[in-house]
């Protein structure tokens, strides 16, 4: 088996014969002999050699450093030159065509095969080393992202075309220009240059870009960006322990998805506003049939929400729970007008039908998607820890917190204001009722709550008429 396909180019008949005696000695296949580079360039077009054994010295108008140059460059073959004693102006032009080998006449058949074998190894390796150039230049030319590379002192040695089309500046008029010169990079918040930006982002896990950040050109735009930094070093331990040789800068153009975002806000917005005006327009149409209780709804969800924050709960928990204390009494709907607005105690029969509200308040909520547990809230709004509740007579922690808070709250409310049955009974009254009840009706830390917020004074129920004298407080519990 043939290790290769050899063009030789040499003049001398002679010497021409000896070297392809020695090649077919050495197992290479003669692929053609040339005289003159126009020949060896002509031939080399039908035998497709695998390296081209060049004499320096050739007759014509190409000799054999300008032939070996077109080989070189342009037919990407590699050329190894042969040569007796040569001036040093016709060394040094052999050497800018980057040959692969350098023969001198007279040479030895070992030295014959080991430049041949080297240079087609290297020559191979050249090939391997080309075309991942290649793939990563077109891979990274390909991306959105503008990928920029430095030197070791921040010398521009790459860009994208994305890197070029963000800048507004040339390719080739960027590189060897100090980064800086062409871009800097802001605060998106305090609008000052980021300091330490090769350190602060540089990728670690799962965070591979820093975000919040503006891209200042040179010719004045600014662009919402997110920034990663990789550094370079050249391979092997000592070569790190020197220190860096360049970095890498991916830059991502994101003003796009921050439109996005703040459309999506501002929609979100718009919608949780409406949500919130339809939430009030259907609790507005209970206290219509209720008009002596009017604003008890969104004074029990403001106590309620008060006393949620002195428990800690979450903002989105808070939320979810005003909803459900201006939804408590929608069930009421249900209720006759004439009920509700008894100035008397109502009858066994009138006391069942006022009871079927938070039934009625499930009914109506059930099939509205929430992002909390209203519904169940609203059903469970008067029950009572010890089982004496209703409309499930649930005991303890079967009942949601959210309803035991609302009950709280409820019940203060309700008792502090005036009713067609009765007049306003006093905030202190209120208080007693629920310090009474304390983890027997009550749960005893939205209680405790209550009382700490009421006795700081850090809270008050807005428009609140005066109390006066009152009758005991046994039907407020369900006339709330």
């Amino acid at each position: 088996m043939s290790k290769g396909r050899i063009l030789v180019v040499e003049d001398e008949p002679i010497v021409a014969l000896d070297i392809r005696a020695r090649l077919a000695r050495l197992g290479f296949e003669v692929a053609g002999h040339a005289t003159t580079g126009v020949e060896a360039l002509r031939l080399a077009e039908h035998c497709r050699p695998d390296l081209v054994l060049m004499d320096v010295h050739l007759p014509g108008q190409k000799d054999g450093i300008d032939t070996a140059d077109e080989f070189i460059r342009q037919r990407h073959l590699p050329v190894i030159y042969l040569t007796a004693m040569s001036d040093e102006a016709t060394l040094e032009r052999a050497k800018e065509t980057g040959p692969y080998g350098y023969l001198a006449k007279p040479f030895e058949d070992h030295e014959l095969s080991l430049a041949i074998e080297m240079a087609l190894v290297k020559f191979e390796a050249d090939l391997r080393l080309k075309e991942s150039e290649r793939l990563l230049s077109t891979t990274l030319g390909s991306l959105t992202e503008a990928v920029v590379s430095t030197g070791k002192t921040g010398n521009i040695t790459y860009l994208n075309a994305a890197a070029a089309e963000l800048l507004g500046v040339e390719p080739t008029a960027a590189l060897g220009q100090d980064w800086a010169n062409l871009f800097h990079i802001l605060d998106e918040g305090s609008r000052d240059p980021v300091e330490g930006l090769e350190e602060l982002c540089v990728p670690r896990g799962g965070r591979p870009l820093c975000d919040d950040m503006i891209l200042a050109t040179a010719d004045g735009r600014e662009v919402a960006v997110a920034v990663s930094v990789s550094p370079l070093y050249a391979s092997g331990t000592k070569a790190r322990q020197d220190g860096l040789q360049g970095r890498v800068l991916v830059v991502r153009n994101v003003s796009l998805r921050k439109h996005a975002e703040a459309e999506l806000r501002k929609s979100m917005g718009e919608l949780r506003a409406t949500f919130r005006q339809t939430v009030r327009a259907l609790a507005s149409m209970a206290e219509k049939r209720d008009p002596y209780t009017a604003g008890h709804q969104q004074r029990v969800a403001k106590l309620a929400c008060a006393i949620g924050r002195a428990l800690n709960l979450p903002e989105d928990a808070l939320e979810g729970l005003e909803m459900s204390g201006i939804l408590h009494d929608v069930g009421k709907v249900y209720v006759p007008a004439e009920i509700l607005s008894k100035p008397a105690r109502l009858s066994h029969m009138e006391m069942g039908i006022m009871k079927s509200h938070p039934e009625v308040g499930f009914e109506i909520l059930r099939e509205v998607n929430f992002p909390w547990p209203v519904a169940r809230t609203v059903l469970e709004h008067h029950e009572r820890l010890d089982g004496s509740g209703y409309p499930g007579g649930l005991h303890g922690s079967d009942i949601c917190l959210e309803a035991r808070i609302l009950a709280v709250a409820d019940v203060v409310e309700a008792m502090s204001s005036h009713r067609p049955y009765r007049a306003a009974l006093g905030i202190t009254a209120a208080l007693d009722e629920i310090r009474a009840g304390r983890g027997a009706l009550y749960d005893a830390e939205a209680v405790d709550a209550c009382l700490a917020i009421m006795a700081e004074g850090a809270f008050s129920f807005e428009d609140r008429p005066q109390a006066c004298a009152a009758e005991p407080a046994a039907d407020d519990g369900a006339r709330a």
